[in-house]
């Protein structure tokens, strides 16, 4: 959280002319509720659920650009899932840099609506930052133009998609 990544993938989707969808905001409009109810309402097993639900058949499987929260990439199987479906892009921040883009948002982010969110959001940012760094290309976007930000995804896009079209053409996807 925290790393651009609804922002970075309106920008790049709007470039090459694809759709942007954000997963959480998908999520949240199926469920009638925004992501923090869910979460304390069903809890954060049922959100994790719903995100699977989500990657199997809940968005376009072609031209769209899929922002996917935080949290999905660490569930066992999804980031092979995400893989089968294309693309995959981790962008990447330094926690002090996720801290302050966080800290403007407030209550809104279920995983720290706690007594000490920072404290939260660094064991967070341990506990997943090896998968993060694992997830396929990564892209830092502290202290970056959202203009070079998009540019290089787009660039990381056009060089892996090949490589991807190539592994659905040999049935190996």
């Amino acid at each position: 959280m925290g790393t651009g990544k609804t922002t970075v993938g309106r920008t790049v989707a709007h470039r090459i002319g694809f759709k942007c969808v954000d997963s959480d905001h998908e999520i949240e409009r199926r469920a009638g509720k925004p992501v923090s109810r869910i979460f304390a309402e069903d809890g954060e097993a049922a959100f994790r659920e719903l995100e699977r639900r989500f990657v199997e058949g809940g968005h376009p499987a072609e031209r769209v650009v899929v922002a996917c929260g935080g949290g999905l990439v660490v569930q066992p199987g999804m980031l092979g899932a995400l893989a089968r479906k294309g693309v995959v892009v981790c962008l990447h921040a330094s926690i002090e840099t996720i801290l302050s883009r966080t800290g403007r948002h407030g209550r809104t982010r279920p995983l720290l609506d706690v007594e000490d969110p920072d404290a939260r959001a660094r064991a967070l940012y341990a506990e997943r930052e090896a998968i993060y760094r694992s997830a396929g290309t990564v892209i830092l976007t502290d202290s970056r133009p959202l203009s070079e930000i998009a540019g290089h995804v787009i660039r990381v896009w056009r060089r892996e998609s090949q490589a991807f079209a190539r592994k659905i053409a040999a049935g190996g996807a």
